[in-house]
């Protein structure tokens, strides 16, 4: 079979005949070997019963979930290829060839864009329109080198042997973006086709929650794109902090009335200390995603990159230096006289002593925790 036309269902009796009728008649018309698969994972309004009625083949999951419904209709599919669209009317089944065609001339995931094609007046949210799709889109686009302009079309046509070799693993909403995501990284044929969408038919309250699963999108971006979520950070903290406390360490910088001193370097140390504790964080997540994600393509073998052993031996270097600054601003104090102490004399050296010994610390603490993640257990099979 070549194409099997897919819809996740979820209470869409309202809607869900007339949407497989829509695509019975597009297989019709146009001469694909297809079929209507209902993917459903939960309904309790008679839409199955409807469904099956109506001609189409229906496949219960028991996971709910937009992603679950998807992930498991691809699974059961018979087609070569599938097109997915939502079971509420909103997308246009009798206009699927640009779709098909796409996938023939071997494209991997063909996905519609609503803003070339035309949204009907109603059919998207203001927010969603001007905000939350341009927004979420851009930032795919950025972190992942997308050319695709709508992140989130609901409709859009893939190959379906491709896509199962990818694994994916979401459930929700946000099982939209992890395909994008992941046919980029791992380098798919990908492409875009104008599509309509109008006004669903539903009576009641869409599945979408904008504040949720818009979060739920974006969450999921920023996990998969790990050098923007906590290296770049990490670098403008660590440079940021650096650059003033080296000035602030031997004298206070005053810029016309306003004076930048020790209290001021107190936070450039905790901007340093942030800095590594992101960068911590960073090569935890590198070790864990080359350990536990490998459906996320990449060369670089992390676990010996990231060496534990040079962490903890630097940490404890730092940590030691710190003690070292401490004693040398201890002996200032206690070979000062009272009348005669430079409070900001010992404190240029105190608050580097201290964020010093924090970050000798967080070092061991990282190297030894790297460490543990990369002890196989026993018995356990690759």
């Amino acid at each position: 079979m070549e194409l099997t036309i897919l819809m996740p269902c979820l209470n869409e009796a309202e809607t869900i005949v007339t949407c497989i009728r829509k695509a019975q008649t597009f297989l019709r018309e146009s001469g694909i070997d297809g079929e209507v698969l209902i993917s459903d994972n939960g309904s309790s309004d008679g839409s199955r019963r409807l469904a099956e009625e109506a001609g189409a083949r229906v496949v219960v999951t028991d996971r709910r979930g937009y992603g679950s419904a998807l992930i498991y209709g691809t699974q059961q599919a018979n087609g070569r290829y599938i097109i997915m669209g939502d079971a509420d009317d909103s997308y246009d089944f009798l206009h699927l060839m640009p779709f098909v065609e796409k996938l023939r001339e071997g494209y991997d995931l063909v996905m519609g864009n609503r803003f070339r094609g035309g949204i009907e007046k109603g059919a998207m949210p203001f927010s969603h329109r001007y905000l939350g799709n341009p927004v979420l889109s851009t930032i795919g686009r950025v972190l992942f080198h997308s050319r695709i302009r709508d992140f989130h079309c609901g409709l859009r046509g893939y190959n379906r042997e491709a896509f199962l070799a990818l694994d994916l693993q979401t459930t929700g909403m946000e099982y939209a973006s992890e395909m994008v995501v992941m046919a980029e990284l791992n380098g798919l044929k990908i492409c875009e086709v104008p599509t309509t969408l109008k006004k669903d038919g539903r009576s009641g309250r869409p599945h979408l929650r904008s504040f949720r699963d818009g979060w739920r999108h974006l969450k999921f971006l920023l996990m998969y794109a790990p050098d923007w979520l906590f290296l770049y950070p990490a670098l403008f903290f660590l440079v940021a902090g650096t650059l003033q406390s080296a000035v602030l360490v031997i004298r206070s910088v005053s810029i016309g009335q306003i004076t930048f001193g020790i209290h001021t370097l107190l936070y450039c140390s905790a901007s340093i200390v942030i800095g590594l504790h992101i960068l911590s964080m960073y090569r935890i997540v590198r070790v864990f995603t080359y350990n536990h994600m490998a459906n996320i393509p990449g060369k670089t073998d992390w676990n010996r990159r990231i060496r534990e052993n040079r962490i903890i031996f630097a940490g404890t270097a730092l940590t030691a230096a710190g003690i070292a600054l401490s004693v040398i601003a201890l002996m200032i104090w206690k070979h000062t006289g009272y009348g005669d102490l430079d409070p900001e004399r010992v404190m240029r050296l105190v608050i580097p002593a201290v964020m010093i010994i924090e970050a000798g610390i967080q070092n061991i603490c990282t190297g030894f925790l790297i460490g543990m993640m990369k002890i196989r257990s026993v018995g356990k099979k690759d």
